[in-house]
C-alpha cells in the first residue's frame, strides 16, 4: 500500500509502504545474537546504576507549598486582576518496588572455557574467544587477502560470495598510505574455509605442490625464450654479408693425366682443370 503527499513546492512525494518490495531481508543468527547481547548489556548497565542510586532525590514526607490557580478579581474599572495564592499540600512518601534482576546471556570462550561478555574477536569476526586468550602472533593472527589467496589457494568468490562470507577489518597500507586499505582476515577462519574447499590438509598440500611445479615450468620457459632471443641477436650482429666478388686462391697444381692438371681454391674449394700443351 502506498501513500503520497505534496512538498512545499507542490511536487508529489511518494512514500514507500510495506509491500513485498519494501520488506527488509531477514537477519542472520549471528546478527540477532549480537543485537541481543547489546540489549542485555544495556540492561545490565541500567540495573547497576539503579542499584547505586535507585530513585531520584525527592522531597521528604510532609508539607510543600504549591501554586494554586490564579484568582480573578473584578476591579469595576473595566479590567480584571489575577491574584496568585499558594496552598499547602501534604506530600506522602512514595515507595517504589525494585525492578527485576535480569540474567545476562554470557558467551563461553573456546580456549579457556570461561564466560565473557564481549571481546575483540567476537566483535569483529564473530569468533568466541576472550581477549585474555587471544594469540595475536599465533593462531589468532590476521593475514592479508593476498596471503589468503596464495597460501591457502582461495579465490575471490571463496572469500566474498561463499556462505558464510568471511569477515574482515580494514587497515591502512603500511607501505604507502595513499594506496588502498588492506583487508585483514582471521587466519583460523581462512584455514577453515580452505579445508571446506579442498577437503583435507593432504589435498591442499598436493595442490600447492602442483601449482609450484607449474610456476617453475613457466619460469624456465620464459628463461629459455630469453636465451634463444639473445643468441639470435648475437648471431645477427656478428654476421656480415660480403659486398665484393670472391677472389680464388688456388693451391699447388696436381697432374691428373699426361697433359691435364687441376688446382683447388683454398677458400671455397673450387677446382680449376686445365691442359698444358
Amino acid at each position: 500500500m502506498r501513500s503520497s503527499s505534496t512538498s512545499r513546492w507542490g511536487r508529489p512525494l511518494a512514500m514507500e509502504g510495506t509491500g513485498p518490495a519494501g520488506e527488509t531481508p531477514p537477519l542472520s543468527a549471528a546478527t540477532r545474537a549480537k543485537i541481543e547481547r547489546n540489549r542485555q548489556r544495556a540492561l545490565m548497565l541500567r540495573q547497576a546504576r539503579l542499584a547505586a542510586r535507585p530513585y531520584p532525590a525527592a522531597p521528604s514526607a510532609g508539607t510543600a507549598k504549591v501554586k494554586a490557580p490564579p484568582k480573578i478579581i473584578d476591579t469595576g474599572g473595566g479590567f480584571f486582576l489575577e491574584e496568585e495564592e499558594e496552598e499547602e499540600h501534604k506530600i506522602e512518601k512514595i515507595v517504589h518496588q525494585p525492578g527485576p534482576v535480569l540474567e545476562f546471556d554470557y558467551l563461553i570462550c573456546e580456549e579457556c572455557g570461561k564466560q565473557f561478555m564481549d571481546s575483540y574477536l567476537m566483535q569483529h569476526f564473530d569468533w568466541a574467544t576472550c581477549d585474555n586468550c587471544r594469540d595475536v602472533e599465533g593462531k589468532h593472527k590476521l593475514i592479508t587477502r593476498t596471503e589468503a589467496k596464495q597460501d591457502y589457494l582461495l579465490k575471490d568468490c571463496d572469500l566474498d560470495k561463499r556462505e558464510p562470507v568471511l569477515k574482515f577489518i580494514l587497515k591502512k597500507n603500511p607501505h604507502n598510505s595513499q594506496w588502498g586499505d588492506m583487508k585483514l582476515y582471521l587466519k583460523l577462519q581462512v584455514i577453515k574455509r580452505s579445508l571446506e574447499i579442498w577437503g583435507s590438509e593432504e589435498a591442499l598440500q598436493e595442490a600447492r605442490e602442483i601449482r609450484q611445479d607449474n610456476r617453475e615450468k613457466m619460469k624456465q620457459k620464459k628463461f629459455d625464450k630469453k636465451v634463444k632471443e639473445l643468441r639470435r641477436a648475437v648471431r645477427s650482429s656478428l654476421w656480415k654479408r660480403g659486398t665484393g666478388s670472391h677472389q680464388h686462391e688456388y693451391g699447388p697444381e696436381e697432374n691428373i693425366e699426361e697433359d691435364m692438371y687441376k688446382k683447388t681454391c683454398t677458400i671455397c674449394g673450387h677446382e680449376l682443370t686445365y691442359e698444358k700443351m
